[in-house]
């Protein structure tokens, strides 16, 4: 079936294939992530079926669904030889007709029928991301590029399989995108995102990028 224009779709639902042995302490990841067919229950850690090896950097509530689109991995494509396969930059989600940078944070997302998602903080590129696409200067060549993707945390659990409609629930007036996250926050976005959210409501590590002295910019080893 063929999405009508303008709609945003999922495109294809992936979980762990099988956890890749990376350096660092953790010593693997589940960034390996593949489509799989059928609807596949969302809950507050995530897809059934997918592992997060790592949840203090790459998993637990606040960053439970990972979500990129076609125009997020575009631009890699000459480099790769042709279109990016859903999961290999280890997204959950790849979306078809939105850009992620350009959303909200907090946006409130209906995936389906059922499951809500909460747009919560960008995907910060690290040496797991690196060593998985093997790419000279990856991280740095990534963040230039401010095409993040989106962390997202479950809101309402339920179903999502490929060509699920998404829709938006309700977008805060604050404006703070995943983008201008990702690309470092001024003193006054930062009060509007803080004068519409307790800090409670928003992601640790989103709280440290709003804050000049712990937002450490992504770098290769």
């Amino acid at each position: 079936m063929t999405a009508a224009p303008g709609t945003v779709t999922v495109r294809a639902v992936c979980v762990v294939d099988q956890l890749l042995p990376v350096p660092g302490r953790v010593g693997v990841s589940g960034i390996d992530k593949r489509p799989v067919d059928g609807p596949v229950q969302v809950r507050e850690y995530g897809l059934h079926g997918d592992v997060q090896a790592d949840r203090e950097h790459h998993g637990g509530v606040w960053k439970a669904v990972y979500l990129l689109s076609d125009s997020d991995v575009a631009p890699w494509e000459g480099e790769f030889g042709g279109p990016i396969p859903p999961g290999y930059f280890g997204e959950n989600l790849r979306l078809a007709g939105t850009d992620t940078a350009q959303l909200v944070i907090g946006t409130v997302l209906r995936v389906g029928e059922t499951l809500e998602l909460e747009i919560t903080t960008p995907r910060i590129p690290c040496r797991t991301f690196a060593h998985r696409v093997d790419r000279p200067r990856w991280v740095r060549r990534f963040t230039e590029e401010g095409r993040p993707g989106a962390y997202a945390r479950v809101f309402r659990p339920g179903p999502v399989a490929a060509g699920d409609e998404v829709r938006v629930l309700r977008t805060p007036s604050h404006g703070v995108t995943i983008g201008r996250v990702f690309a470092g926050v001024d003193d006054d976005e930062v009060a509007r995102l803080l004068a519409e959210h307790d800090r409670e409501e928003l992601a640790p590590s989103l709280l440290r990028k709003l804050d000049p002295a712990t937002d450490i910019r992504p770098a290769d080893d």
